[in-house]
């Protein structure tokens, strides 16, 4: 009688889907075990309503974090060094890249004019000659109140 049960189609394709399932979940399971992220499984948690979390503890202020206007004037002094030099050894490079420095020069130039308060017209000014004199002038009066701008070597 048993040598008739498994001689049934549906009865060994029944125990061959159950023994690859088998095999398939040891597989996953020592696979798991070697590479240690076997764990148990968590019980889930019950959702927590909000109310009843305000109720259970105090209402927490965020602290407030001081945060600065303005970069320091030496951060300022650097990046305008930085980009003053970028600018003479860019000047054969492509046109795309030297307008990018020259525009990022010219957005620190007005960040240290208005963090030293001197008075300035470069963002109104028309590109050109006259952005470029402007430019010019800024930098002699940042030089004037104590700024140094330029390398060393660019000073003699």
């Amino acid at each position: 009688m048993a040598s008739a049960v498994l001689t049934a189609w549906w009865a060994q394709l029944a125990a061959v889907v159950a023994m690859t399932v088998g095999a398939a979940w040891l597989m996953d399971l020592s696979l798991r075990a070697f590479t240690g992220t076997l764990r148990r499984p968590r019980r889930r948690r019950r959702p927590v309503r909000p109310a009843r979390v305000a109720a259970r503890r105090p209402a927490r202020r965020p602290v407030p974090v001081a945060v600065p206007e303005r970069r320091s004037v030496q951060a300022i002094a650097a990046d305008l060094r930085r980009l003053r030099r970028e600018l003479a050894l860019v000047s054969i490079g492509s046109a795309a890249h030297r307008a990018g420095v020259l525009a990022a020069y010219d957005d620190v130039l007005v960040e240290a004019a208005r963090s030293l308060e001197v008075a300035h017209r470069l963002p109104e000014t028309c590109p050109g000659e006259e952005r470029e004199v402007e430019r010019l002038r800024l930098a002699a009066a940042l030089a004037d109140t104590g700024l140094v701008i330029s390398d060393r070597q660019d000073r003699g």
